[in-house]
């Protein structure tokens, strides 16, 4: 007789996990449900279209550069127009802003709802060809205006972040995500489709062993940064040097960052004073979900989720991680003004 005990039959799927976790919200609607569903199943087409790029002809470059000046890859703009078609489509979103997109994109009347949301469609897609994981980002706020959508809603301080999440397509694909309460991973199970809880209110460790950063740009940081690296190499108590690890597509970095602890840092340089990650769809969600797992995120100077943002694709140096590793970085941040 064939073994039945692998198989649950009571499974939380992040379609379940959703529903509920409205269900308990103070006057839902289940706009939001239907939102983060239609994410989802762009996640699931952009994990296929990633898992066949290969023969389908989809690695390389489109011919053209997006808006903060990397190059467009054909998956990138598949991607995108992927996450776009399923916000609209869901009713729920006013506006939205995307990496590959310069201006605010506006929702058409008839399929308007309370939403805004930010996402990065395909983050690291520099790493495409190599086979190296990449991921989609994403937030969601509410809508701060009546009337038509202006890059106003768009932007928020993340402390206004109703759910962030992200999806990283690696060995397996996974989707990281939080409505406030606590982070939670979900992972693909290709055979029905669904994501499926793994691990529930996921905590970062208060100290890692790792430090993660591009320290070939180590000639234009600025002296704290060296000065701590300088640290986690040579530590001056005898203790073990802390290791390196740097894949080079944020969301595989930042997630080997919550599962191990440590640090990641992408700091502000002499060749991008403000820093190269975009605040909106990149640092915001990622901070948020940091948070939830009682790590910390700043750039430096100020907490992540604190910062006013001026443009839809503002850049802010950002350093994420365990709390006391960012606490430590802090610390050679004051004695290097």
């Amino acid at each position: 007789m064939s073994d039945q005990s692998a198989f649950d039959t009571d499974v939380w799927t992040l379609t379940r996990f959703v529903i509920e976790t409205g269900r308990q919200a103070k006057g839902a609607t289940g706009e939001l449900t239907q939102l983060i569903n239609a994410i989802l199943t762009a996640i699931k087409a952009i994990s296929s279209a990633v898992r066949k790029a290969g023969l389908a002809h989809l690695q390389g470059l489109a011919g053209s550069v997006n808006v903060t000046g990397d190059d467009v890859k054909k998956l990138d703009v598949l991607s995108n127009d992927l996450v776009i078609n399923m916000l609209q489509a869901s009713y729920g979103t006013c506006c939205m802003v995307s990496e590959e997109n310069k201006d605010l994109i506006i929702t058409p009347k008839d399929k308007r709802g309370k939403y805004v949301v930010c996402f990065d469609p395909l983050d690291g897609s520099s790493n495409i060809d190599c086979l190296a994981s990449i991921g989609t980002i994403f937030a969601i706020y509410k809508r701060i205006s009546d009337g038509e959508p202006t890059d106003k809603d768009a932007l928020q301080q993340g402390n206004n972040i109703v759910c962030a999440g992200y999806a990283l397509y690696g060995s397996a694909t996974l989707v990281a995500i939080s409505t406030g309460a606590g982070l939670n991973f979900f992972m693909l199970d290709p055979a029905i489709g669904e994501f499926i809880l793994i691990e529930r209110n996921v905590k970062i460790k208060p100290k890692g062993k790792i430090y993660s950063l591009n320290e070939g740009y180590a000639k234009y940081f600025h002296p704290s940064i060296n000065e701590y690296l300088k640290h986690k190499k040579y530590p001056e108590d005898g203790s073990a040097p802390y290791g390196a690890r740097y894949v080079g597509s944020m969301v595989s970095d930042v997630h080997r960052t919550i599962t191990y602890g440590g640090i990641f840092m992408y700091p502000a340089n002499e060749k991008s004073p403000k820093g190269k990650l975009r605040l909106l769809y990149e640092c915001n969600p990622i901070a948020f979900l940091i948070e939830q797992a009682g790590g910390l995120a700043t750039t430096g100077t100020q907490r992540i989720l604190d910062v006013q943002p001026e443009a839809l694709h503002q850049r802010v140096p950002f350093m994420v991680g365990s709390p006391d590793d960012v606490n430590e970085y802090l610390s050679f941040v004051k004695k290097y003004p």
